[in-house]
């Protein structure tokens, strides 16, 4: 007696394999579809024509002949300018991750009454490579600079380099 092809073993394993390829093609599918490249940009001809912008505030604060001193320690972070710039202006912070936008930090600061820079964060940086953008609030000069952390003590950065 022969029995029905439902109660065999070869017809369902004929049938799992390509139901096992469509289930993981829908996976992926749903992958490559769930989340955005947060690092393409949709007017990258703006962002161009913002370069050259971006030149001469980097070319005015070497003409200041600033000298930015950063020190990160326990969410702390801790800027002294030295230079022609005015010494108590806000500054715009900027740290920036290469690929992880949501641990990004930007924020201003303004000075005490020692001349420094001072501002606690309210998530503490990764370790890792972060791109450091330091300005004036009223967009005169530009400092840029790619850094690691942790910082042993502190950072000395050139405005020329």
């Amino acid at each position: 007696m022969q029995r029905p092809w439902y109660r065999q073993f070869w017809p369902w394993f004929l049938i799992v394999l390509p139901m096992c390829a469509v289930a993981a093609s829908l996976y992926t599918f749903y992958l490559a579809s769930s989340g955005a490249d947060s690092m393409v940009v949709d007017d990258y001809y703006k962002k161009g024509r913002a370069y050259n912008k971006d030149l001469t505030e980097l070319k005015r604060a070497a003409e200041l002949k600033i000298l930015v001193t950063l020190s990160y320690e326990d969410s702390m972070v801790t800027i002294k300018l030295d230079g022609a710039q005015n010494p108590r202006e806000g500054i715009r912070v900027n740290f920036t991750h290469p690929t992880l936008e949501k641990q990004d930090h930007n924020f201003v600061m303004t000075t005490d009454a020692a001349g420094v820079y001072r501002e606690r964060l309210d998530s503490p940086l990764i370790d890792g490579a972060w791109h450091l953008q330091i300005e004036a609030i009223d967009g005169n000069w530009r400092i840029q600079k790619r850094i690691t952390l942790p910082i042993a003590d502190s950072l000395l950065i050139n405005a020329g380099s």
